[in-house]
């Protein structure tokens, strides 16, 4: 059990809920495969595949959100519904109006999803009640909003916000670069995209290439800034920091690894809490250093926005 990405929010230390009412609750959108004529549907489904929506580890708990989509491609749609039109027409004399077209697709869309095929995948979120931190496997804050949705038409309330610090990751890593010097912890390594602010939007890539000489910080001085920074912290966890504060492309390193062999896990189950105690352990303190290197939370102790169910 490791997270390729983090997209981190914000819960209240503490968060007043059991890990019992949070099971219920998240029953009440438990997932249900696509009917006949449903194109996608969504919803909470065991992590490790029993009959239990909520894993805990050592105080730590984790969700998965099953999304399940018909592939019915609307260039396939379209291609049958044209077909069909022009039979119609040959038959009738005239082609079929715009009206007529609009109802024969949606026909045919009717007709075919029964048939078609089915993709399933599982989002996974990491809670962690006592230090306050929502962490959800996914590679954008738009892929993150599945999840997001899901709980709260869920959960009766969930106070939540983003993680704000006082520095931007912008301004930090063009600090860091400029400087040729990582925050304490922390060291860089050779990936990074600089981009203009200006209106032709230049952007320069580099990959496994060194970020240490001149010409970084020749386009920084250009007025370029940096939007994605590869980073490793403690020599444990490298990642990919971006602009908006996400945490991509994360890779535990073998001496995180190596634990898990010392345990001597010797079946399924305990390869998977003992990877994902592993995992939290160096999420609870990396997302500590990381607000530091960018100068302190912002508005620490708030507890966010307040997400209700829709009516």
């Amino acid at each position: 059990m490791w997270f390729k990405n983090l997209q981190v929010y914000r819960l209240p230390v503490g968060w007043d809920i059991s890990a019992e009412t949070l099971e219920d609750q998240l029953a009440r959108k438990r997932f249900v495969p696509c009917g006949s004529q449903d194109q996608e549907t969504r919803g909470w489904v065991s992590p490790t595949g029993d009959e239990f929506l909520l894993h805990r580890v050592g105080g730590q708990w984790l969700i998965a959100l099953g999304l399940e989509q018909k592939l019915l491609p609307s260039s396939v749609v379209k291609q049958e519904a044209e077909e069909r039109a022009e039979d119609i027409a040959a038959r009738q004399g005239y082609k079929l109006g715009r009206k007529q077209m609009k109802d024969l697709r949606e026909q045919v869309m009717q007709e075919l999803l029964p048939r078609a095929f089915t993709r399933r995948r599982k989002v996974f979120a990491w809670i962690d009640p006592i230090g306050g931190w929502l962490g959800i496997d996914a590679p954008s804050q738009a892929r993150a909003e599945d999840v997001l949705e899901a709980l709260r038409q869920s959960l009766d309330a969930l106070p939540l916000g983003l993680l704000r610090t006082e520095r931007s990751p912008t301004s930090a890593m063009a600090d860091w670069l400029a400087g040729g010097e990582a925050p304490a912890g922390f060291t860089i390594d050779q990936d990074c995209e600089l981009r203009s602010v200006s209106e032709d939007k230049a952007a320069v890539r580099y990959v496994r290439h060194p970020l240490e000489g001149d010409e970084v910080r020749g386009h920084l001085a250009a007025g370029k800034l940096p939007t994605r920074l590869a980073l490793t912290f403690d020599d444990r966890v490298s990642f990919v920091l971006s602009e908006k504060l996400e945490i991509k492309r994360v890779d535990f390193l073998d001496v995180v690894k190596e634990k898990l062999d010392e345990q001597g896990a010797d079946d399924a189950r305990a390869l998977f809490d003992g990877g994902f105690a592993l995992m939290t352990g160096e999420f609870g303190r990396l997302l500590p250093a990381l607000i530091e290197a960018l100068g302190g939370e912002l508005n620490a102790g708030a507890t966010g926005v307040e997400l209700r169910p829709a009516a």
